[in-house]
This record gives C-alpha cells, sequence and structure tokens, in this order.
C-alpha cells in the first residue's frame, strides 16, 4: 500500500507567502537606506576631493581659484569664460583634459560634439543621489558636462548683475558684471575663519514646480542664454531651462555662466519653487533664487565641504540667515555649521 506524501496545505502556503511578503517589506526600507548612505557617503567623499583640489590650487598660485575668468569679446557669444572647475583639473586627476586647454578663446574647447572637452562626465563633480536624466546636456549643437556641485558665492550669486562678491568664488574679468578688475580670493581674505566658511556645496536637479513653470514660460530646453551661454538663462529673457539642464563644470560662452557653477544664501537650503506660483513671480525673482539654492536628493539637508577642507552635512532646518554668516567670508561673525 502507497503512503500518501506530505505537502503544504493552501491555507499553510499563503501563510508562507504572506510572512515573506512582510519581511520583504520590513528589508526594503533598511536596504534603501544603506544604500542612500553609502550614496551620502560618496558624495561627501567628492566634495573633500574639491576642497583639498582647491588647497592645492592655493598652494601653488596664492589664491582659489575664480568662479569664472570671463573675457569680453566683439563677436557673440561676447562673453567668454573659464570655470574653476577648469581650473582644478590637474588636482581632480584630469590633467589630461586640462591639457591643451584654450583660454584665449574658451568656446574652442565645445569643438568636437561628444568629444568635445566641455562634454565629459567627471565622476567626482557629481552626486550618486542626484539622478540626471541626461548628462551631457546639449545647447544647440555644444554639449556640456554636468556637476552637482557649486562653489560658495556668497549672499548671492545670481543673476551676475546683482552678485554680491563676498563669498569664495565670483566672477572676474573684462566681461565681468560685478568685479571686472576684482581679483581671486585668497586665504587671508576669509577673516571669519576657514572653519566658520562654506567652500563648496551640493546643487539638486530636480523641481517639479520649477519645470512646469519654465515650460509655461516658454523655455524648456536644455541649455544655456544667448549665445550658447551658461545655463542660468537671463534676467528678463525667455532662456528659462529645466533644473536638470543647469551646472555646465565648464560654461564657455555666455553672460550668466555663473549660475552654472556657483551657489549662495539667497534661497533658503533646499529651496523649491512653492506650488501655485505664478509665472510672473517665476520670471521675475524665483527663477533667480532657485538657481541659487544649495540643495540635495539626500533628504533633510545637504552635504557641505568648508574651506578647511572637512566636510559637514547641514540640516535644512538652518535658517537662511545663519546659511548667510556660513557663505560671506568676512562679515565678522563667526557661526559654526551645527547651529
Amino acid at each position: 500500500m502507497l503512503s500518501r506524501r506530505p505537502g503544504f496545505t493552501l491555507v499553510e502556503l499563503l501563510v508562507v507567502i504572506a510572512i515573506i511578503g512582510v519581511l520583504v517589506a520590513l528589508l526594503l526600507p533598511a536596504v534603501q537606506a544603506a544604500r542612500e548612505a553609502a550614496r551620502r557617503m560618496q558624495c561627501t567623499n567628492h566634495q573633500r576631493q574639491l576642497a583639498i583640489a582647491a588647497h592645492q590650487f592655493h598652494d601653488a598660485n596664492k589664491n582659489f581659484p575664480p568662479g569664472v575668468y570671463q573675457l569680453k569679446f566683439a563677436s557673440a557669444p561676447q562673453f567668454r569664460g573659464v570655470s574653476l572647475y577648469v581650473k582644478l583639473l590637474p588636482y581632480l586627476e584630469q590633467a589630461s583634459l586640462a591639457a591643451g586647454w584654450d583660454e584665449a578663446d574658451p568656446m574652442n574647447n565645445t569643438l568636437g560634439g561628444a568629444a568635445a572637452k566641455t562634454a565629459q562626465k567627471i565622476k567626482v563633480l557629481m552626486c550618486p543621489s542626484d539622478f540626471v536624466k541626461d548628462n551631457p546636456v546639449a545647447s544647440g549643437t555644444i554639449l556640456y558636462g554636468l556637476t552637482c556641485y557649486g562653489g560658495n558665492g556668497g549672499t548671492r550669486s545670481y543673476d551676475p548683475q546683482q552678485a554680491t562678491n563676498d563669498g569664495i568664488f565670483h566672477v572676474i574679468g573684462p566681461g565681468s558684471e560685478t568685479a571686472p578688475s576684482g581679483q581671486p580670493v585668497r586665504i587671508s581674505e576669509v577673516s571669519d575663519g576657514l572653519s566658520n566658511t562654506i567652500l563648496f556645496g551640493e546643487r539638486s536637479h530636480t523641481d517639479a514646480i520649477h519645470d512646469q513653470l519654465v515650460a509655461q514660460a516658454g523655455g524648456g530646453g536644455g541649455g544655456g542664454g544667448a549665445g550658447g551661454g551658461g545655463g542660468g538663462g537671463a534676467t528678463g529673457s525667455s532662456s528659462f531651462n529645466r533644473i536638470e539642464t543647469i551646472g555646465w563644470w565648464s560654461p564657455s560662452g555666455g553672460r550668466v555662466a555663473a549660475g552654472d557653477v556657483t551657489l549662495s544664501a539667497a534661497a533658503p537650503l533646499n529651496y523649491r519653487i512653492p506650488q501655485g506660483a505664478s509665472t510672473g513671480a517665476f520670471q521675475q525673482t524665483l527663477y533667480n533664487q532657485r538657481l541659487c539654492a544649495f540643495g540635495s536628493n539626500h533628504g533633510s539637508g545637504a552635504s557641505f565641504a568648508l574651506a578647511d577642507g572637512s566636510t559637514r552635512f547641514i540640516s535644512q532646518s538652518l535658517s537662511q540667515p545663519t546659511l548667510t554668516l556660513l557663505c560671506v567670508r568676512n562679515d565678522g561673525a563667526t557661526v559654526s555649521p551645527e547651529q
């Protein structure tokens, strides 16, 4: 006589499936949290490398690089420049990319399509939690690689006509709107103390309301202002750009290049365009504020490198006045990033 083989009943099988489902539901958030912790650590390491590179540049040149050294030409694009990241390339293990960089006419670095110097993706300039759709991005026929980090521009870095130049990086040179005879910042000029002053911070490339208003304003393209310039667009122009296309590490032509490579305290940390904002308010003030904003996709704050080379994760609960004190290099008020 054959014996019956033991097996699962339908009820037992459903109970096992339910238990597995509960375990997966409990495990998944922990896995996601671990992955985000790893991405945040990598982002912090990237900013530490940027800070070290900036100090190595200072050791060699006795000053930090300018945010942009901007030239003025008779032909379009009238404004052409060299960004702080171009200057830091040799100190970021990118000496081969820096070799032969044309600083006399920066637009020559945009030639070659995907092989152009300006089109190259540089891992240390990207936060792994800032998920960008396209990198490089196109401005007409020109391709520009992106960065998720901005040098500290002080109280306000954008629009360039309103730049306060009281941070670490600002636009100088004959094409500068506010400091044509300005000089790069030296460590000795950071009188508030290197440990109390921001050097680099994050830029988030996510802002759904921003992008909706760009579309309503008639923008939405992938790139810069008039003449193939920086990703910021221009005050009073129709050149408003989706947030995912802003942040070219080597904006070579255009007056508004500062919008790509510097950030500031003109907006609160992790600022996003508010729900219900009008197209008019967006065009007049909010767009410029958003381009200034330090922020991240890490949630609850953003990572920063201070001018002494240390790194901090700063909570978005930090008040905007305190953020301003941390951005201004010489206001006489020393505050801690933990405040």
